[in-house]
């Protein structure tokens, strides 16, 4: 059998040296020989197709045991699906890296000279609900809030109760300063629902608040709460108490992130009406 050395074979295959001995000791890719009194390296000439594949992936980002498992897949259909997986993974990456590129050219937009005309003081009376409440970590939130809704959604209908409102939430100040409180998400019906699984009757008690709605997924929502933070800090006076949100569009409505609209309430102490936008400055006398 002909041999090419090590130095050869990453010609052939424009693999380097130290890529090639690597992928020997993960097991990736032998050598045909290995001599046992220099351990130099030798391959054929039938490894070059082998290696060649192996590049063409790591080019595409696929990590080496997924790799690995694509050359020892047993038949075509078990290979393909372990490349599609990747390719669902690679397009799972492209939507994050998109999202996280409009965030940032977002972040470089200046932002409103005043945000008063983007939030409304508003009281909102005591309501009716069905609601699951947690100590939840901030790490889990978006996980626990998705299965809360989703029980309080069935229990609803399970028990013919009808809804009569926006799903909602209210939030300790321990989520934000320790990532870690209560919460409790609810969603308004017009009869008392009976206890099931956690899901219990509550009454959402009223409250006053400075409200400003946010575009987009949540996880975006903080330049939201830092311009009606600034609102609050400049034109009302803020109180004690539990944020609230109201989930006005979500991913019940829509699968597009960009399209969910949520409400988010600070609580506040309502002195005066909510400042009146500037009039429009006049416009010029014509002369002609």
């Amino acid at each position: 059998m002909t041999y090419l050395s090590i130095g050869d074979f990453s010609r052939a295959t424009h693999m380097s040296v130290k890529t090639l001995r690597h992928y020997h000791r993960v097991g990736l890719l032998e050598p045909a020989h290995v001599d046992p009194a220099t351990g130099y390296r030798r391959y054929t000439a039938e490894q070059i197709p082998t290696a060649q594949v192996i590049r063409r992936f790591r080019d595409l980002g696929m990590p080496l045991d997924d790799i690995d498992a694509v050359l020892a897949a047993p038949d075509v259909h078990a290979r393909n699906e372990r490349i599609v997986a990747h390719l669902h993974r690679l397009e799972d990456d492209l939507g994050r890296t998109r999202r996280a590129v409009a965030a940032l050219r977002d972040l470089l937009a200046p932002p409103p000279a005043d945000a008063s005309a983007n939030v409304e003081l508003r009281g909102v009376p005591a309501v009716r609900a069905a609601a699951v409440t947690g100590v939840v970590d901030v790490a889990d939130m978006a996980a626990w809030f998705e299965g809360a809704l989703g029980e309080l959604y069935g229990t609803l209908a399970a028990q013919g109760v009808q809804e009569t409102g926006h799903a909602g939430g209210v939030f300790a100040d321990e989520v934000y300063t320790r990532h870690r409180g209560e919460m409790t998400i609810f969603v308004p019906c017009a009869g008392t629902v009976r206890p099931m699984g956690r899901v219990v009757p509550h009454e959402v008690p009223a409250a006053e608040l400075a409200v400003i709605t946010h575009h987009g997924p949540p996880a975006e929502a903080d330049r939201s709460y830092g311009l009606l933070a600034a609102y609050v800090s400049r034109h009302a006076l803020a109180v004690d108490g539990p944020m609230r949100e109201y989930y006005l569009v979500g991913r019940r409505d829509t699968p597009d992130s960009s399209r969910w609209r949520t409400e988010i309430g600070w609580p506040v102490f309502q002195t005066a009406p909510a400042p009146a936008d500037p009039p429009a400055p006049p416009h010029p006398a014509r002369t002609d």
